[in-house]
């Protein structure tokens, strides 16, 4: 019914995904700001359904593909931006805004309380990945590569909230991810990339700083925004 709907309207499945794109951002704006604080499980349901399940039900109504999918060149490409990324992580972890912000929704170094919230954790990530990078990249590649530079903007307004050099780097990081899924023609090297580095983050900050903090805000002290 909706592809027929679609089909007398004569949309593209570009021009649906990126109507239906611009939806759920509005749906789960809303929706955010209206729970205000929420706990962890609560994000996590909240993300799954605008997040995972929008974009994979107009897939699977309209027939299109949203990156999930593994194969050698996916697997070879998440292994590159995992380690591209890793030192990001390891030095953000001892930066003094980045150790007060996270870990978000609090947990503990202690495993009973760190791997429920890991999990949790991951599943947001999967979901955001399939909307920024799955249904606005990877979903839209017929644009050719300018389909990466769809949702930086976005992808940073949603990062207001965070420490200064998050909201900074989350537009860069954003084209980045995107142009290796774009490459991959899957979503799992931002998955992997963004879910291990957050709970890989989270667990770091619980514990002490890796590096001297004052060292690592010396390094930084060029950017434009407070470390």
């Amino acid at each position: 019914m909706a592809v027929r709907t679609f089909d007398r309207l004569r949309l593209s499945w570009v021009q649906v995904s990126l109507l239906w794109g611009g939806v759920l951002a509005v749906v789960w704006m809303a929706w955010n700001d209206a729970a205000g604080s929420s706990e962890l499980w609560a994000r996590t349901a909240r993300d799954a359904i605008v997040y995972l399940a929008g974009p994979g039900v107009l897939a699977w109504l309209y027939g299109e593909r949203l990156g999930w999918r593994v194969d050698r060149q996916a697997l070879k490409n998440t292994l590159l931006l995992a380690l591209f990324v890793l030192p990001f992580y390891l030095v953000g972890s001892s930066l003094p805004s980045v150790r007060a912000y996270y870990p978000m929704w609090g947990t503990s170094a202690a495993l009973g309380d760190f791997l429920p919230h890991a999990i949790g954790q991951f599943v947001i990530v999967i979901a955001a990945e399939t909307y920024f990078r799955g249904l606005l990249c990877v979903g839209v590649s017929d644009l050719g590569p300018k389909s990466v530079f769809i949702s930086p903007v976005l992808y940073a307004l949603q990062h207001t909230a965070k420490p200064p050099i998050e909201l900074l780097l989350s537009g860069p990081t954003d084209v980045l991810f995107g142009a290796v899924d774009y490459r991959s023609d899957s979503i799992l090297p931002s998955v992997v990339a963004h879910g291990l580095g957050l709970i890989l983050l989270d667990w770091l900050v619980l514990h002490p700083p890796l590096l001297p903090p004052e060292r690592v805000v010396g390094w930084l002290r060029w950017l434009p925004v407070p470390v």
